[in-house]
């Protein structure tokens, strides 16, 4: 399996039609969960927020088979993403994607649950004093920042 420094990637990253949209609709939507899966792994593990659609990101070229996503295919695939609360353009022109490994509503169930397991309900707390306090050392939502 290849390999993009610790992070490994899927079969389908080194199978060329999949970095063209697909015309048939069965198989672009597959295409485009395998994307949208494969973004978010890649994101989360390596703490990336923002993906630009003209720039340089790691997954959308694959030298190994010489192929590249083309823009329209970078902004479907981060389109899908933001439909489903997984991301938010950063801009108008959508240029900038801010990628939530996390929908804005899961964080606001982890950081309720969080604080109903430690006591903190009836108390002001700030993120940071979640994110470093004692309550949250071993969680792994505390600390993905």
């Amino acid at each position: 399996m290849q390999k993009l420094g610790g992070f490994k990637l899927p079969p389908f990253f080194n199978y060329p039609p999949y970095f063209t949209l697909q015309p048939v609709r069965d198989t672009r939507e597959k295409q485009i969960q395998l994307w949208k899966d494969l973004i978010l792994d890649f994101c989360k593990t390596q703490k990336i927020f923002v993906i630009g659609l003209e720039e340089e990101f790691p997954l959308f070229t694959n030298h190994g088979i010489e192929r590249s996503l083309t823009h329209e295919a970078r902004e479907a695939f981060l389109s899908a993403l933001v439909s489903e609360g997984r991301a938010e353009w950063m801009d108008k022109g959508h240029r900038k994607c801010l990628i939530l490994w996390y929908r804005l509503q899961d964080w606001a169930d982890i950081l309720i649950q969080f604080a109903k397991n430690n006591g903190l309900e009836d108390g002001v707390v700030t993120v940071e004093e979640i994110r470093t306090g004692t309550e949250s050392q071993g969680t792994d939502e505390a600390h993905q920042s």
